[in-house]
């Protein structure tokens, strides 16, 4: 089974920055693309981001273009979210996940592992 462990959140000032990481802890698998979600609550768990694994395209939801930025790293089977002019409405357990078939960005149902989520809080 594989296990992706989120890391890097915490609290900051609107308009700050913060990064994730997200990573698969023990042996590497093979995936179409990685994303990243977020689940404020009493809201249902969206899509912030996601990145093809081969070629690198990306997709973001629109609140966060412009803000924003998903990358990844193949050598070290990471993938990174770049959080630029935090809001407090970003504010949110953030979730990384993988997809093993190729497949669109969304439904959630898409994506075939989880990481357990790292809280970001951005105060006003």
């Amino acid at each position: 089974q594989v296990q992706l462990v989120e890391s890097g959140g915490g609290l900051v000032q609107a308009g700050g920055s913060l990064s994730l990481s997200c990573a698969p802890s023990g042996r590497t698998f093979s995936r179409f693309a990685m994303g990243w979600f977020r689940q404020a609550p009493g809201k249902e768990r969206e899509i912030v981001a996601r990145i093809t694994w081969s070629i690198g395209n990306t997709y973001y939801t629109d609140s966060v273009k412009g803000r924003f930025t998903i990358s990844k790293d193949n050598a070290k089977d990471t993938v990174y979210l770049q959080m630029d002019s935090l809001k407090p409405e970003d504010t949110a357990v953030y979730y990384c996940a993988a997809s093993v078939g190729i497949s669109p960005p969304l439904p959630i149902a898409n994506y075939d592992y989880w990481g357990q989520g790292t809280q970001v809080t951005v105060s006003s």
